[in-house]
């Protein structure tokens, strides 16, 4: 009978000289993490785009020429109607909430709108920004991909509806009645 147990530590190191027992992480586990780290840098960024735009609303710390044109009436009329007022607020909470991960779907949820007309602006009214609201758009739209799971039951084509349950009234007779 062969005696097994004096080859066998020199296969085990023969295997694993050779790397046929390697516990490297597959290639999926590499392609999340990337995505992880390109989907925080995109929510920083977008964050710090839309907290810098929304407080210089407030604080006009970047000096930007008034439009001219159908934008420049566009702005003019957001201006006297104090509605820039909100969109730069709406900017500046969305931007926060980013920055410091809280709310992140809440926070996408508000500057959807905004990137929408963002983009409608610019892509109708005053073409010279059309860029910046396109990275916007694709910040957003990867951050949105990495929280899409808050968003599931938006995305329903038809809903359940369950019947409330019926509540028995328990009234109070009184004696005289």
């Amino acid at each position: 009978m062969p005696q097994f147990h004096s080859t066998l530590p020199v296969c085990l190191i023969v295997m694993l000289r050779q790397e046929t027992w390697s516990f490297t992480r597959s290639p999926w586990w590499r392609h999340r993490y990337v995505m992880k780290i390109f989907s925080n840098i995109s929510r920083f960024l977008l964050g710090l785009i839309f907290a810098v735009f929304g407080l210089n609303g407030f604080l006009h710390f970047i000096p930007m020429p008034p439009p001219t044109g159908v934008a420049g009436q566009f702005m003019g009329a957001m201006f006297i109607s104090k509605y820039l007022l909100v969109v730069f607020a709406v900017q500046l909470i969305s931007g926060v909430l980013l920055l410091i991960n809280r709310y992140v779907p809440l926070a996408l949820t508000f500057l959807a709108p905004v990137i929408v007309n963002i983009l409608m602006f610019h892509s109708l009214m005053n073409p010279d920004g059309l860029g910046l609201a396109l990275f916007v758009a694709i910040l957003w739209s990867v951050v949105f991909a990495n929280v899409r799971s808050a968003f599931a039951g938006i995305f329903q084509a038809r809903m359940e509806t369950k019947p409330s349950p019926t509540r028995r009234r328990v009234g109070v007779s009184s004696a005289a009645a």
